[in-house]
């Protein structure tokens, strides 16, 4: 059976489509669209590719999800259950890592914005890490973990200067003076790892090794004040599986050990937050054609409010009414929200008849979707979980409402 979209848990089967074990005929049977679907087998068999190659390359090798890019509860106890750890920016996710099992000590914690009881709240559990991308953040650690009798690892999270990046800190000479003066001033605190994220979607060895050439410049700055980091964290950006096979996976973490043996730079670990090659090609929409306009525009029944194009995901489509016809032919297709932003793709090879009442399957969207929609005026669809010839509904509208964590 052919795959569809690179993802061996979606095939062609005659006029059909598997979805892991389960046909799409059967699931349109019980559910009206739109519908998402999350593929557990997908998501497994992801972070044991993800975890074979870099721990090929790297004796200690540390991974941490990164919840931002979906923070299903369901999801999140899959990769618990996998022994990742979790990568995580607010108090809200830090209830949900705690109350699903992550222990504290596979858990780092940190964003441009600290407050006080994220703080609190981090310390008290024994999370391994907060990520620091202020300087001025170190003296309310301290504060917080000196009253708690705590020591608390830090991790810096540099600026890799990439797009004129104003996330994290410059290590230039006076912000290092002014670390250095921290670190001796604050005893509740051990400076442990060092953290550059340069961009999103990297699918090009060249990307990584900017983002280890920025790690490198900073620790030897560091050094020369005698200042010392244990680990190296170079955060995620990794796209989805299916977008990034395994062979050029390979080919990446070739290069970021190439880069660090040549560089010569000494550490305990690496560590490396994953999220969307986790998660990303284990979701896909199933959606339908309610109109069709001239020049090959057709309208679905989800949009831009629940498939965000800040998300940035590779979206793939296919026509699963006409599965078996071919898709060469230029088509434009766009959603449900009534203005101009809501275009999914333009010009994206279709098939050549467009009916409405098509089934569409839109592939790549378990990362970041969720997370960054906006619902608009629409309540967000029915949510399943695939394992197998098992079928779960994990996410009801009418009962649940909302998938948010607060």
């Amino acid at each position: 059976m052919k795959k569809i979209a690179g993802n061996p848990y979606i095939k062609k089967k005659d006029n059909d489509i598997l979805l892991d074990s389960v046909l799409l005929s059967e699931i349109l049977k019980e559910f009206n669209t739109p519908i998402m679907i999350f593929l557990e087998n997908r998501i497994r068999d992801n972070i044991v590719s993800f975890r074979k190659i870099f721990e090929k390359h790297f004796k200690k090798a540390s991974f941490y999800y990164s919840f931002k890019a979906n923070y299903l509860p369901e999801l999140c106890s899959i990769i618990s259950s996998e022994g990742i750890g979790a990568e995580l920016i607010s108090l809200p996710e830090l209830h949900l890592a705690l109350k699903i099992g992550f222990p504290g000590k596979k858990i780092i914690v940190g964003g441009p914005y600290l407050s006080n009881k994220l703080i609190e709240k981090s310390v008290k559990n024994d999370i391994q890490e907060l990520i620091i991308y202020n300087l001025n953040d170190l003296i309310k650690v301290n504060s917080i973990a000196k009253y708690y009798e705590k020591i608390q690892s830090i991790c810096l999270r540099i600026n890799s200067e990439k797009y004129h990046s104003k996330l994290g800190i410059r290590l230039d000479q006076k912000n290092i003076i002014k670390l250095k003066d921290l670190l001796g001033k604050c005893k509740n605190i051990k400076l442990t790892t060092i953290l550059s994220h340069f961009t999103t979607q990297m699918n090009n060895p060249a990307q990584y090794k900017s983002n280890i050439n920025s790690l490198t410049a900073s620790i030897n700055n560091l050094a020369k004040e005698n200042v010392y980091i244990e680990n190296i964290n170079i955060g995620g950006g990794f796209p989805e599986a299916s977008v990034m096979p395994e062979s050029q996976l390979e080919k990446i973490v070739c290069e970021i050990h190439s880069s660090l043996t040549n560089l010569d730079i000494n550490y305990e670990r690496i560590y490396v937050e994953p999220g969307r090659y986790i998660v990303g090609d284990a979701g896909l929409f199933l959606t339908k054609i309610i109109n069709i306009e001239e020049d090959r525009w057709i309208f679905l029944d989800i949009g831009n409010h629940v498939c965000p194009k800040f998300a940035k995901c590779s979206l793939r489509f296919y026509n699963t009414s006409q599965i078996n016809q071919p898709h060469k032919f230029k088509t434009s297709l766009a959603g449900i929200i009534p203005t101009d932003q809501d275009v999914l793709a333009k010009d994206y090879f279709f098939t050549e008849d467009l009916n409405e009442g098509d089934v569409v399957l839109v592939a790549n969207v378990g990362a970041y979707t969720l997370t960054f929609s906006n619902r608009f005026p629409y309540e967000l669809p029915p949510i399943l979980l695939i394992k197998n010839i098992n079928m779960k509904k994990i996410f009801d509208p009418a009962i649940d409402h909302d998938i948010s964590l607060f």
